[in-house]
């Protein structure tokens, strides 16, 4: 697809200079690949969602405000559940968690993973059948422990010799046998930000494969025998398009795993790839489909098995952002408008980095497009930014909007379902934004918007 059909440019773009011309028609254009799949621009030019003009929305809930296309939601779920109809898919609950999203990817037939007593609780309290439920996490403290045990939580991800001992003692004190896999360090630097790879060996997460922590944690569980060993754990990163880092990461898990056999006899029976698949965010991004990831884990999984000599173990991934991200879009409203002539013009909207931190924390990319109206006014070269004391409050680096944009205006952008709501903070004091689900024409609070008595609340000074 060329550039300009996207209805969205970006800074390496701009970078060819004035004589790269857009038309108010490229502008106004929306690129399917960065939407949820039934927003259209109406016949009026307001951008809509499931048959609902975004006007309609902002005018009931206010903005800035996440909306969610429940029908994508649920369709992306049933992408992946159709690529790998044998395998456990555990929608990383962290992307989003709320409990109508506990509930929609429940009834989809998926699994879900948590890494906190607060996620954990949300998953309980949505009736998420805790058999299907996957505990994550590098500290996870005596209380969450109990309770995932108490609660009958399907498989637990140990990160350290702590956590194994401190399990090992709240299992002996239940005399119960729960299912736990090892989270291993395998040394893949993923092609991402380096704050969301996680599989290098200087970071906090699971047993380093190259210094022997991991086998020696799988062997002090399997002699032990306290804790019932089911498999190995490996998640190499964040926002990768690049399937080599997974092919090194099965290589060397599956190296372990003939090593346990080896020394211990015992063939582990699963195998947990974790997730991580990028999705698009600008015009620039062109992630792989479900089926393509299975296709290529599958084929990495069975050459590495023969290769060891080891059956095929029960494969699961834990897509997160692949599911959510794309199916939400955040709307806000337009306040001032400044230019600041030769340099840039930059357009303030009613949220900012405290309903989406990710452009500031890891230089992330994001497309805007004028939601209320069309307009036939040429492009103009922004940056949206929020309303927060920070220059570095900036939502959308580069963008390309219609010359006429001003305050009242909607603006929308897309891609933001995953880690927008869920990383949120009350910076300046400013509520967080309510999450609306569309779905048939009709919308529905499943988040409701902080108040100012909500802020208040906390504080008992």
């Amino acid at each position: 697809m060329r550039a300009h059909e996207a209805g969205a440019l970006h800074a390496d773009i701009s970078n060819q200079g004035p004589a790269w011309l857009r038309t108010p028609e490229d502008v106004n254009a929306l690129m399917p690949a960065l939407w949820p799949r039934s927003v259209t621009r109406e016949a009026d030019g307001a951008v809509a969602v499931a048959g609902l003009s975004v006007r309609d929305i902002a005018a009931e809930f206010g903005t800035p405000v996440y909306v969610l296309d429940e029908a994508d939601l649920r369709s992306r779920c049933r992408d992946f559940r159709a690529a790998f109809p044998t395998e456990d898919i555990f929608y990383a609950g962290k992307a989003f968690l709320c409990r109508a999203v506990v509930r929609m990817i429940a009834e989809e037939g998926l699994h879900l993973d948590v890494c906190t007593g607060g996620e954990l609780a949300t998953a309980l309290s949505a009736g998420m059948p805790p058999e299907r439920i996957g505990f994550h996490g590098n500290n996870k403290s005596v209380a969450e422990l109990s309770r995932a045990l108490d609660a009958g939580v399907g498989r637990i991800i140990v990160d350290s010799f702590t956590e194994i001992d401190r399990l090992t003692a709240l299992a002996r004190e239940r005399g119960v046998r729960p299912r736990v896999l090892v989270r291993v360090t395998v040394g893949v630097e993923a092609h991402t930000h380096e704050f969301i790879a996680t599989a290098h060996e200087d970071q906090k997460f699971g047993f380093s494969l190259a210094g022997g922590a991991a086998a020696n944690a799988a062997f002090k569980i399997l002699d032990e025998g306290v804790l019932e060993l089911r498999g190995l754990h490996s998640h190499i990163g964040s926002q990768i398009f690049d399937a080599s880092g997974f092919e090194v990461s099965a290589r060397r898990v599956l190296a372990l795993q003939a090593q346990i056999r080896d020394a211990r006899g015992v063939e582990l029976p699963e195998l947990d790839l974790g997730g991580g698949f990028g999705i698009a965010y600008t015009s620039q991004d062109d992630p792989a489909t479900p089926q393509d990831l299975a296709k290529r884990l599958r084929k990495i999984v069975d050459s590495e098995c023969a290769a060891e000599n080891l059956a095929v173990p029960h494969l699961s991934i834990e897509p997160g952002r692949a599911i959510v991200g794309p199916a939400v879009f955040t709307l806000y409203e337009v306040g001032t408008v400044k230019e600041l002539d030769g340099i840039r013009t930059f357009v303030s909207v009613d949220g900012g980095m405290s309903d989406n931190i990710r452009t500031a924390l890891y230089d992330a990319s994001y497309s805007a497009t004028l939601a209320s109206r069309a307009s036939t006014a040429q492009p103009l070269l922004a940056r949206v930014v929020g309303k927060h004391c920070e220059s570095g409050d900036i939502v959308v680096k580069d963008e390309f909007l219609p010359a006429d944009v001003q305050a009242g205006d909607l603006v929308a952008v897309p891609g933001t379902g995953a880690y927008c709501r869920s990383m949120a903070s009350n910076y300046n004091h400013v509520p967080r934004p309510p999450v609306v689900a569309v779905r048939d024409g009709q919308a529905r609070l499943i988040v409701r918007r902080e108040t100012e008595e909500d802020l208040l609340a906390l504080d008992v000074g």
